[in-house]
């Protein structure tokens, strides 16, 4: 969990009635899932317990999303904008968020990315297999056999680039891809965790 260090401190409330617009992001797939509201103490409780809390305006008490249906958002980063009366929440959300059963509040798939979607399809095959699935015997295979895959699928990559087809090296480009995402979930590792790795190098 990250907090932005000015966050915390200097907050607008006194602005709109001790409220400030909570706008909550997924961290993997950055789709806007739903808008809520937060008094200080909601933001106090949403950092003590890890867990999305809002001021319910029709209700008049705090709510934690999720106490009811069990789809919370785990809380994974907090920063206000620049004029420190608005707030961007980024979590991961347990299930569906919206309490109409829709991923996001606008009924839209919380998708994202196509490559983000299929990393948490091959982790939801890994979490919860599926006999039918290619991708769960692959996990079951064991950590040698899904590394040994990711190197055939190289070389065979290797070998298409020496040609002019298109469709063959694109295709054996999006084998290797697959199984690259396949050997991290097998390793308990993210995408994400690479992207890192990444902007750590380009600083």
């Amino acid at each position: 969990m990250q907090v932005n260090s000015d966050t915390v401190g200097a907050l607008a409330f006194d602005k709109e009635n001790g409220l400030l617009p909570a706008i909550v992001q997924d961290n993997t797939t950055r789709v806007v899932l739903m808008q809520g509201y937060m008094n200080a103490e909601a933001l106090e409780r949403t950092m003590a317990t890890g867990r999305v809390t809002f001021f319910s305006r029709s209700k008049q008490r705090l709510w934690t999303k999720g106490e009811t249906s069990g789809n919370v958002l785990q809380l994974v980063r907090i920063d206000a904008d620049c004029d420190r009366d608005s707030l961007l929440i980024q979590a991961t959300p347990t299930g569906p968020v919206c309490h109409t059963g829709t991923d996001t509040c606008w009924a839209q798939a919380n998708e994202g990315d196509f490559i983000d979607h299929l990393e948490a399809t091959i982790q939801d095959r890994r979490d919860h297999p599926s006999e039918s699935s290619y991708t769960t015997s692959l996990l079951r295979s064991g950590i040698n056999k899904v590394a040994q895959k990711v190197g055939e699928e190289a070389v065979e990559l290797v070998i298409e680039a020496k040609d002019d087809n298109k469709d063959l090296f694109l295709g054996e480009a999006a084998d290797l891809l697959y199984h690259y995402l396949v050997l991290l979930a097998a390793k308990g590792y993210t995408l994400e965790e690479v992207r890192e790795v990444l902007r750590q190098r380009h600083r």
